[in-house]
């Protein structure tokens, strides 16, 4: 098996699960309990917490622990939406969000607030000039992700917050972080808040982290807060939370050696598709760990499915959007469908080996000339 799809999700790592498993066993406790095994929870909660916050370099009452990332999406976003609409109900995003942006932004507009999207700019960046255009005095959340899940495309959060400040440093800025964990550097004194996921980074699905400064306020979504869980309720998942910051320790610390790595697998991938009339969508802009490019001939889901034959696993859009034509590249290519329908996301992992990525080029010409035959 060749599996290329670790932006989709990732395998967990043994030593997360050991946490998960060790955390699940020896401590029963619920964290909100005052006896003695609640205590022992709630400090083992506030360690991991602790830890989680030194990594992002914030106060670890700026975490707020969600189901995941597109639950922190939506917290964010109708968090802000509804607390402040009494200043104004302008919002800007992009075409380059996750679906749980796009969908949220979606809802915002059928009860009367006004979503603009700005300009995509060809190499995969958003339109500074269009954006400081868009800022006005009644805008009050602009939510671009640092990273796109499709292309690897990255953003300059720190010249975002820049044209925000000067226009109206009012507008509250939130990013969808999800896919620069782990993959890419960047400073949470940037934003006002961001969304984070565990699965991306080979811990358990289920929790994710809503990142919020302490002076900023938003609506509650889900209601029954406790003290440990003073924005979102319900029993903190313990296991999970401690099995994150397992994770973010893990990927922490081998990050820049990662990164490298994946440097030289992109290389390689992107040589061996050098001979084909595809179109490369990624480029020097994007995180390494993130390849996507258009077959132009052959209908993506299509080639899916060719790959999996031998048991090669890649993406074309998002997981979330997997059979929609990928709206990232239809704004990109002004439209162009036979770069939108027949895209292929490649993502790779320090895990991917170098073989494995030629293999995967002796597959890749097999099908390619298997279903260009048909």
């Amino acid at each position: 098996m060749i599996y290329l799809d670790y932006s989709a999700t990732t395998p967990v790592d043994e030593r997360v699960l050991d946490s998960y498993c060790k955390t699940t066993r020896e401590f029963i406790g619920n964290a909100n309990s005052i006896h003695t095994l609640g205590s022992k929870s709630k400090e083992l909660l506030m360690q991991a917490t602790n830890q989680i916050a030194s990594i992002l370099n914030c106060h670890p009452k700026e975490l707020i622990f969600t189901s995941g990332a597109s639950e922190s999406n939506t917290t964010a976003i109708k968090g802000v939406a509804f607390k402040y609409s009494k200043f104004g109900k302008h919002i800007i995003t992009s075409k380059l969000e996750h679906k749980s942006v796009l969908e949220v932004m979606g809802y915002l507009s059928n009860i009367g607030f006004e979503v603009d999207f700005v300009n995509i700019l060809p190499n995969g960046q958003i339109d500074l000039k269009n954006l400081e255009e868009l800022i006005r005095k009644d805008t009050i959340l602009i939510s671009i992700c640092a990273v796109n899940s499709e292309t690897g495309y990255k953003q300059p959060l720190k010249t975002i917050r820049q044209v925000i400040n000067k226009k109206n440093p009012n507008v509250i800025f939130h990013s969808d972080l999800t896919q620069a964990l782990g993959k890419t550097r960047f400073y949470l004194n940037d934003l006002d808040l961001a969304s984070f996921s565990a699965h991306k980074i080979y811990a358990p699905k289920g929790i994710g982290i809503l990142y919020k400064k302490r002076d900023l306020q938003i609506d509650t979504l889900i209601y029954g807060t406790t003290e440990n869980c003073p924005f979102r309720g319900g029993t903190p998942p313990l296991p999970l939370v401690v099995a994150f910051a397992k994770a973010m320790r893990l990927i922490s610390d081998k990050l820049e050696t990662n990164i490298k790595k994946c440097e030289k697998l992109k290389a390689e991938l992107l040589k061996g598709l050098s001979k084909y009339p595809i179109q490369i969508n990624s480029n020097e802009l994007c995180v390494p760990q993130i390849v996507n490019f258009s077959l132009l001939k052959i209908k993506s889901e299509t080639f899916v499915h060719a790959l999996e034959k031998y048991e090669v696993y890649v993406s074309t859009t998002t997981a979330c959007s997997s059979l929609e034509e990928s709206t990232v590249l239809k704004a990109i290519s002004n439209g162009n469908k036979d770069v939108s329908t027949t895209s292929i996301r490649v993502s790779l992992s320090h895990l991917t080996t170098m073989s494995e990525i030629q293999d995967f080029l002796e597959i890749f010409d097999k099908v390619w000339n298997e279903l260009l035959l048909k």
